[in-house]
């Protein structure tokens, strides 16, 4: 069995034009996707979306990394501190 960690990945959308590519890359990683919220701001003209996931490290950097490069956005990554075995 693979170790998974439960992570919360918090994204911040400046640029509306890019959640287009937000939610292509969520799709694909929607097999580890345990829950997403997504909360517009519109005093401040942004969004945030929070997705918690439940995957090997390599994926959470692999999602984290699509979303960095993306123009427009910033996140971060939060992980817990247990590994957890994968049922």
């Amino acid at each position: 069995m693979a170790e998974t960690r439960i992570a919360l990945v918090g994204i911040v959308v400046e640029d509306m034009e890019a959640t287009e590519k937000i939610n292509r890359i969520l799709h694909e990683y929607s097999g580890f996707i345990v829950g997403r919220m997504g909360i517009p701001y519109r005093p401040q003209r942004v969004c945030i979306i929070s997705v918690v996931v439940d995957a090997p490290n390599d994926v959470i950097s692999s999602l984290s990394g699509k979303l960095g490069m993306i123009d427009g956005i910033s996140v971060k990554t939060v992980y817990s501190k247990q590994a957890q075995q994968q049922q």
